[in-house]
Order: C-alpha cells, then sequence, then structure tokens
C-alpha cells in the first residue's frame, strides 16, 4: 500500500493553530505541539479571566456606590 501524504488538510490546520499564536514567544510559535498546548492554555485563561474581570468590576462598581452614598451622607 502506497503512503498517504496529509497534505492540505493538515497544512490548513496547522496553518490556523500557527496564527493564533504567532504573537508567542520561542518555540510557543514555531513547534507544532507546543503551539496546541499553548492555545489550550491561552484559551483558558481567557476564559477564566473574563469570569475574574466581571468579579473585579463588581467589586469597583460597589467600592464606587458607597463612597458615593458616603459622601452624600446616609442612605439615598
Amino acid at each position: 500500500m502506497t503512503r498517504i501524504r496529509r497534505g492540505y488538510i493538515a497544512r490548513r490546520r496547522r496553518t490556523k493553530i500557527r496564527l493564533f499564536a504567532s504573537s508567542f514567544r520561542g518555540a510557543h510559535s514555531r513547534l507544532t505541539r507546543t503551539i496546541t498546548q499553548q492555545k489550550i492554555r491561552a484559551l483558558v485563561s481567557a476564559h477564566r479571566d473574563r469570569d475574574r474581570q466581571k468579579i473585579n468590576f463588581r467589586r469597583l462598581w460597589i467600592t464606587r456606590i458607597n463612597a458615593a452614598i458616603r459622601e452624600r451622607g446616609g442612605m439615598l
């Protein structure tokens, strides 16, 4: 049986991953395996930090509202 070269589809998939990781440093933007690992890591961090951002903004709003209420002197 002849060897099948997995050219077009595999190359397209790797190119897509490479474009995602083009701004990463060192091997994280050059080697396919490490690119894949870093992509997963980056997306996990992005998902986690979106949740953290919501929590942080909520804390900030509460702090600002409390400061405004104190400045006006008591309850609204």
